[in-house]
């Protein structure tokens, strides 16, 4: 019996997420143009303080899932996208449907 389950197309799905965290970094102020810039004489320096180091701990989990992104965009240019960086296996189709970027198939993901 034949699989009757359109093929996913890996490619676009890694490219819509880049532009999703490219997106939500340059709303944060941290796209390619450059960081946040903060008022110097705004009246509540901690709280800026304390914001800017809010939006720049989340700029660079932004940063790492683009960069794991990139990393699998890479593997589909190479023809290793899909295998597990761990034990070098198939990583599950519908865990790669899931997360698009992941990098470790179910066993070696839960021993990390």
């Amino acid at each position: 019996m034949a699989n009757d389950a359109p093929a996913v197309d890996y490619r676009f799905l890694l490219e819509e997420e880049r532009a999703e965290l490219r997106a939500k970094l340059t709303e944060l102020g941290f796209g390619e143009a450059g960081g946040l810039d903060y008022d110097p004489n705004f009246a509540d320096s901690s709280q800026v303080t304390a914001e800017r180091g809010e939006a720049e701990a989340l700029a660079a989990q932004l940063r790492e899932a683009l960069q794991a992104v990139e990393v699998a965009i890479a593997k589909l240019e190479n023809g290793t996208y899909g295998r597990c960086d761990g034990c070098g296996g198939q990583i599950n189709p519908a865990r790669l449907e899931a997360k698009p970027a992941s990098r470790y198939c179910i066993d070696c993901a839960s021993k990390r």
